[in-house]
């Protein structure tokens, strides 16, 4: 049975899925792979085009009549939220958190259902006296636009999570950190969601080989491959095994109640923050 997947090119979803994705593994599908940004998975999923995708948390409340979380794949954790950083100010010359933030200038998104533009509308609506200017980008292109300075400030993802001080960004408020003090419940940043058209065992399969994927990657002696380097938006492996620590966590192997509880609390958020 043939399979339509979407993952991001990012080392935490290269990563999970290298060995379902490359022959690694015996599988039951024939897995046709669309590697895109994860804004534009998202539009592909609200598009239908996609059996099963690594998608924002962010979407799922607008797909969910036709799809479902699988209890695997995704990116769940602590201390791995999205950063609003700033560009052209020095850290010692900026406070950080609300007051650093300059209404009179757009802040840009990765994305407009990414779980990171709605941390942000969830801090913004909480923090800052009124709504802010919003523009939207890939999130590459965000990182790119704060480094020259293009933006005064923008929210960041992914693996620029680990480079931004050595590009001379400043920190105006980690959201990841925000979420948890207030929340009290991980970072739903990612998941995988498959059609719900599927049989329960067609379900159980795929969740099945997601799992046995990750153990093959858990078991290599090498965590960066040649395969997550050609894909990954960065040379250095050092930040790719950072980023996989970070965002490859115990939820990515069972969501347990605990993540779906992070996941439901977020769409009752989206609720009020949309």
């Amino acid at each position: 049975m043939k399979l339509k997947l979407g993952i991001s090119p990012c080392p935490n979803d290269t990563y999970i899925y290298e060995a379902l994705v490359t022959g690694q593994m015996k599988s039951e599908f024939d897995w046709d792979v669309t590697f895109a940004d994860v804004q534009t998975l998202n539009e592909m999923v609200k598009r239908g085009e996609l059996d099963v995708a690594k998608v924002s948390c962010g979407v799922v409340p607008q797909v969910f009549d036709a799809y479902q979380v699988l209890s695997c794949g995704g990116a769940i954790g602590y201390s791995c939220g999205p950063l609003l950083l700033a560009s052209g100010i020095p850290q010692a010359e900026n406070p950080q958190g609300a007051s650093a933030f300059d209404l009179s200038r757009p802040v840009v998104l990765p994305g407009k259902d990414t779980t990171a533009a709605l941390i942000f509308r969830f801090w913004a609506s909480r923090e800052l006296p009124e709504k802010p200017q919003i523009e939207y980008a890939l999130f590459d292109a965000v990182y790119r636009s704060l480094r020259n300075q293009e933006f005064r400030q923008g929210v960041v993802i992914h693996e620029h999570r680990f480079t931004w001080k050595r590009d001379g960004l400043t920190l105006i408020q980690d959201l990841g950190d925000y979420w948890e003090s207030v929340t009290n419940i991980p970072v739903p940043l990612g998941c995988t969601l498959m059609r719900k058209s599927f049989s329960s065992d067609l379900v159980q399969a795929v969740e099945r080989e997601i799992r046995q994927s990750i153990d093959i990657a858990r078991a290599r002696k090498q965590i960066i491959t040649d395969f997550i380097r050609k894909k990954a938006q960065i040379d250095e492996d050092t930040v790719m095994e950072k980023h996989i620590h970070t965002f490859v966590t115990d939820f990515s192997y069972d969501i347990n109640k605990e993540g779906r509880k992070a996941l439901q609390n977020l769409f009752e958020v989206s609720t009020k923050t949309l």
